[in-house]
């Protein structure tokens, strides 16, 4: 700064002004220290701002996995409705790795972020109590915040998972299996009870859980695999995975073993990314609203930042229901 005062002939307090208060300097003065700048190549010392400031002007994000199309969508409407407040989103993939997760919490604490937008990994909320005490908004993603101090947005897990399962049965199926774990996520333990809740008011409605190691592509081609090994009388006749991934796994596995969709066995799918509607069978899926999820994140995080909220805020969609091939519909 020392070097673009002399450079414009300005006191550095000069240019101080005109790198945080434009506003204040004459407009020949700010463009005599911004052609300096240029000149000079100077790029502002964001970390000592930071250490003046006490916050800075990343947004820190940990999803569970940035593999999954659902969190890339809700990382990118995030990161757009930071940028119209001009700040950066910094994005981390926990793996479902509470280590990993930990990992990227002490990081962004190290860096002062304006805030934090998580999907945690499990339920220990010490890190996120330590960086809700010292200031650090923090806002739960895809994760009911009640009973918590953390403001959330969400979606009612339970009435998707319903959703999908009175489909299934208004389309006469009567042998229902659901894909999709692990249970200790709290997103797929709440689509499975949803699911059990739909089966029980349809007398006559079978459920039985295929339990995966994760909800991806290659976990829903096992479980596929595992349905298809059953003798014929006792495979289901309609499956609802607990997102979209695992039923394109699944949807390959029947696919392999001349297994038709949906004649033989309804499919339905939970999220409705973009690989649903242009999947060899159209998915039918419950639809999250993932871009007004990412966004509403970045506004409670901004309301809690700037307004001083000690009341936490709950932001909670519902979802609905995508008919296409798969199911029939």
């Amino acid at each position: 700064m020392r070097e673009v005062a002399i450079a414009a002939s300005v006191s550095v307090g000069t240019v101080s002004n005109v790198l945080n208060s434009p506003d204040k300097v004459a407009p020949a003065t700010v463009e005599r220290v911004l052609a300096a700048i240029d000149r000079l190549g100077f790029v502002r010392n964001d970390a000592a701002r930071q250490l003046k400031a006490g916050r800075s002007r990343c947004v820190g994000l940990v999803v569970l996995d940035i593999g999954n199309p659902f969190f890339s969508d809700v990382a990118r409407a995030a990161q757009e409705r930071a940028a119209e407040h001009d700040l950066v989103v910094l994005l981390g993939s926990s793996d479902d790795d509470p280590h990993r997760e930990r990992l990227y919490l002490e990081t962004f604490d190290e860096q002062r972020v304006f805030g934090l937008l998580i999907s945690p990994s499990g339920n220990d909320q010490d890190r996120l109590l330590a960086l809700h005490h010292r200031g650090v908004p923090v806002v739960l993603v895809d994760r009911d915040g009640h009973g918590t101090p953390f403001s959330s947005v969400a979606v009612d897990d339970v009435a998707g998972g319903e959703l999908a399962v009175r489909h299934l049965c208004a389309a006469g199926r009567r042998r229902i299996a659901v894909v999709g774990g692990p249970a200790s996520l709290s997103q797929i333990a709440d689509r499975r009870a949803g699911a059990f809740r739909a089966a029980e008011s349809h007398p006559g409605v079978t459920l039985d859980v295929v339990d995966t190691y994760a909800p991806t592509v290659l976990a829903g081609r096992d479980a596929g695999e595992r349905i298809v090994g059953l003798p014929v009388g006792e495979r289901p006749d309609a499956i609802f995975c607990v997102n979209d991934l695992l039923a394109i796994g699944v949807l390959q596995a029947l696919a392999l073993h001349g297994v038709a969709v949906p004649d033989d066995v309804a499919l339905v799918g939970y999220d409705d990314i973009d690989f649903a509607q242009s999947a060899t069978v159209p998915l039918t899926s419950v639809r999250q609203p993932r871009a007004e999820i990412g966004a509403a994140a970045i506004d409670l995080l901004i309301s809690a930042a700037e307004a001083g909220k000690t009341e936490p805020e709950h932001i909670c969609y519902r979802p609905h229901l995508i008919r296409r091939s798969s199911s029939g519909g």
